[in-house]
C-alpha cells in the first residue's frame, strides 16, 4: 500500500513556497449529508515531521479509531480549517462546484493564508493562488492525506448528529452512502431534508414516474 510522503511539499519549498495547504474532501458520493473539505498546513520546518505523522495516511485506509487519533494529532501539530457544502448547495450548484465551494470555505477558515495549494485531483479556479492538483493525492502527499483525515472525522461526526435528528435511516452507520440499509430506509420513509435530490436514488423515490435522464440528475452517484 502506498504511503504518503513530503516529497511534493519539499519540491514546492525548493521552488519558493513557504506555507503549503493540503486540501481534500469527503462525501461526494453520498446520497445524504454535506460535502466536507479540509485544508491542512503542516509545519514543514519542523524536524522529524514525517516521523511524527508516520502512520497517517489516506483516511479510507484507516479504522474510525485510527482516524480519530490522527485527526487530533494533526490538529495538535498543524493548522487545519474545515468547510462544508450543504445537500441543497450540491443540488443547486452541481457536485463539482459544491466541492470547490467547500474547499474554498475550508481555506477561508485558516488564520494565516497559504501561498501554495496541494489539492486532491481538483483545481480551484476562483482562488488566486498557485495550485498543484494530484490525482490520488491522498496517497502521495502527507498534507493532502492529513486533510482527508480531518475532513472524514468532521463529516462522520456530523452524520452521527444527523442520525439523531433523522432516526431510522442509519446515518451513523453508513454516513449517507448508498448501502442497502439506506436504500431500504428511502423506500420506507422517503427522502429527508438532508438528502440530495439531484441523485438518482433519491430523485426516483421523491418523484416516481419522472424520466430523470431528461433533467440532468446525477445518475453516476448511484
Amino acid at each position: 500500500m502506498r504511503e504518503p510522503s513530503l516529497r511534493w511539499e519539499r519540491r514546492l519549498i525548493r521552488g519558493g513556497a513557504a506555507r503549503i495547504a493540503g486540501i481534500d474532501e469527503v462525501g461526494r458520493g453520498a446520497w445524504a449529508g454535506p460535502v466536507v473539505a479540509a485544508a491542512v498546513v503542516l509545519p514543514l520546518g519542523k524536524r522529524k515531521l514525517a516521523s511524527a505523522l508516520r502512520g497517517g495516511r489516506d483516511s479510507k485506509q484507516m479504522t474510525s479509531a485510527q482516524r480519530a487519533h490522527w485527526a487530533q494529532a494533526i490538529r495538535d501539530l498543524a493548522q487545519a480549517g474545515v468547510g462544508q457544502a450543504s445537500p441543497q448547495e450540491v443540488d443547486a450548484l452541481g457536485l463539482i462546484a459544491a466541492t470547490r465551494l467547500a474547499m474554498a470555505r475550508a481555506l477561508a477558515t485558516l488564520q494565516i493564508p497559504p501561498d501554495h495549494l496541494l489539492i486532491d485531483h481538483l483545481r480551484l479556479p476562483d482562488i488566486p493562488l498557485p495550485q498543484t492538483p494530484l490525482t490520488f493525492g491522498d496517497q502521495l502527499s502527507l498534507s493532502i492525506a492529513a486533510a482527508s483525515v480531518v475532513a472524514k472525522v468532521t463529516r462522520d461526526l456530523a452524520m452521527d448528529e444527523l442520525d439523531r435528528l433523522h432516526p431510522g435511516f442509519g446515518f451513523a452507520r453508513h454516513k449517507g452512502y448508498g448501502t442497502e440499509e439506506h436504500r431500504r430506509a428511502l423506500a420506507e420513509f422517503g427522502p429527508t431534508s438532508i438528502h440530495r435530490y439531484s441523485y438518482m436514488p433519491v430523485a426516483a423515490r421523491a418523484f416516481p414516474g419522472w424520466d430523470w435522464l431528461d433533467f440532468g440528475v446525477a445518475t453516476s452517484a448511484v
